[in-house]
């Protein structure tokens, strides 16, 4: 089930709200809770009934490990349980997310076999992440007793159960086992305006600017030769196709959640505004950036054995984030590359500290709109790497960016009038062939630099929002900044025609539904 879909908003979700709250007002937490984890339930297997099984024999298998770790009073038998809960999680995650990759790479260098495709579940990267957490937390005595329908209710949550965020035990628990659940108006304005922000996000501006970017990767992919302005925007196209995307379903999610009276961490802080790659890890997926740092960049030992250890064990976290995106080497490379950019830009941080304490004074900065124009570049070229459907499509569409001479398509060289043989002095040539209409280029250039203006200049929801607190997480607006009061969100009679409004847009962009990008990790 989508959320930006018909029944989801129009009959799925009312009808869980309404059944939810009349427990609540009658008293029977217990009945509103089971309900919801039951409606969960129903949510994940309305995509495909037959993994229910397996998301219930997850839960079930967590539920009993996590149980027998808190019940332990030897450190040392709760650690052996709970490596061993962790292996079993990573090698149900590596089987269905990673036996078919590594069957097409057996195939290239072994005898030509037929094995059965393996569907992946839905959503299983997240689920299993979130379980993971809990066991870890469980052997450091982060977490206390609780019942069945709390932690079922935990894991399946429907607002994040299919792409996050991320939760940790001890952040969400606390909401779900509080013996007094009231309905307040409050929150459910704030839970339908930040949905509907987040609804907007994705079906008028990350599917709007899908249409640029899918046909050319899909033209490199197949080995075509794309043009240069083609290869370009269509690059900054998914780069902003993605942001849209995944931030539109985190508010989503967040919004949901906030429907139910529950606060979710946040997931995203505006992170095409960051000046370095660290700031840009610490506002794009928070909840899985949290989880890479607390579970696999200091258990490898961080930057505790000197600077060239916490190298490799950062290229190594990111590697691995990398691979849970997907089974495929382009992922591989995506992770490695910002390994790379990661070791860079601390290396950098460290030269200008070393070269001020010699010194004596701190170094220029360089100035901030610049600092943010570098990393969004390197993000664009990581993402051409990340989109790509092979690795000679991502290979030809880098070549079409910065190895050849500028190209346009055949068409456009009708338009330059005298000034064709001029270009074609400086380099430029014609004649390639065009995936993305003449026509629509006005359309395409629009719709990017709308999007880019909006990133860069407009604050996130969350700011907009910040004085109702719409997550459990601290980053919120920042009060010296007075001129921008004006966009401050409120209960009244505007921001709820301004709801209305965005609500009643995104509706009428319903039928062109497509699925969230993070659904396939």
């Amino acid at each position: 089930m989508l959320f930006n879909s018909y029944f989801f908003i129009f009959c799925y979700l009312p009808v869980v709200f309404a059944v939810y709250y009349f427990f609540v007002l009658n008293h029977r937490l217990v009945c509103a809770k089971l309900f919801l984890a039951i409606a969960s339930i129903y949510f994940y297997g309305f995509f495909n009934t037959s993994y229910v099984i397996l998301l219930m024999l997850s839960i079930a298998f967590n539920f009993t490990v996590g149980h027998v770790i808190l019940g332990s009073r030897d450190s040392n038998r709760k650690r052996a349980i709970m490596i061993f809960g962790i292996c079993c999680n990573l090698l149900l995650l590596g089987y269905y997310k990673y036996w078919n990759f590594f069957l097409d790479n057996l195939a290239l260098v072994g005898p030509d076999v037929t094995w059965p495709t393996i569907i992946l579940p839905i959503g299983i990267s997240f689920f299993t992440f979130t379980q993971i957490a809990y066991l870890v937390d469980a052997q450091q005595d982060k977490v206390s007793e609780h019942g069945l329908v709390d932690y079922v209710l935990f894991v399946t949550f429907f607002p994040h159960l299919i792409a996050g965020p991320i939760l940790h035990h001890s952040e969400m628990m606390t909401q779900f086992t509080r013996r007094h659940q009231n309905f307040r108006y409050s929150n459910i304005a704030v839970g339908t305006t930040i949905f509907v922000a987040g609804l907007f996000k994705k079906v008028v501006i990350a599917d709007s600017l899908a249409v640029f970017a899918t046909p050319v990767f899909e033209a490199a992919d197949a080995g075509l030769r794309v043009t240069t302005v083609e290869a370009w925007a269509a690059a900054v196209a998914y780069t902003q196709q993605i942001y849209f995307d995944f931030s539109g379903y985190s508010d989503m999610a967040i919004g949901l959640a906030r429907l139910f009276g529950i606060r979710f961490p946040l997931n995203f802080f505006s992170p095409h505004k960051a000046a370095n790659i660290i700031d840009f890890w610490r506002r794009w997926h928070m909840t899985l950036s949290r989880f890479l740092l607390h579970y696999v960049y200091i258990p490898l030992g961080g930057n505790r054995r000197g600077k060239t250890r916490g190298a490799i064990n950062l290229f190594l976290t990111m590697l691995i984030a990398g691979i849970w995106h997907g089974a495929g080497w382009t992922y591989v490379i995506w992770g490695a590359m910002h390994g790379v950019y990661l070791i860079v830009n601390r290396s950098w941080l460290s030269f200008r500290q070393e070269a001020a304490a010699r010194l004596g004074r701190p170094l220029p900065q360089i100035p901030l709109p610049i600092a943010v124009l570098i990393t969004f570049t390197c993000v664009v070229f990581s993402r051409v790497v990340f989109r790509a459907g092979t690795l000679d499509g991502a290979m030809s569409m880098v070549q079409s960016m910065l190895f050849q001479g500028p190209t346009f398509p055949g068409d456009v060289e009708a338009y330059t009038g005298g000034s064709a043989a001029l270009m074609k002095d400086l380099g430029i040539t014609f004649g390639a062939q065009q995936f993305v209409p003449l026509r629509d280029w006005g359309l395409m250039v629009a719709t990017i630099s709308a999007s880019l203006l909006l990133v860069w200049f407009v604050p996130n929801v969350e700011q907009i929002v910040g004085r109702y607190r719409p997550t459990c997480s601290n980053m919120y607006w920042n009060e010296q900044h007075h001129w921008r009061t004006w966009l401050r969100w409120r209960v009244n009679t505007l921001g709820a025609t301004v709801t209305a409004a965005a609500l009643g847009i995104s509706v009428l962009c319903l039928n062109r539904t497509s699925e969230f990008i993070y659904f396939q990790f």
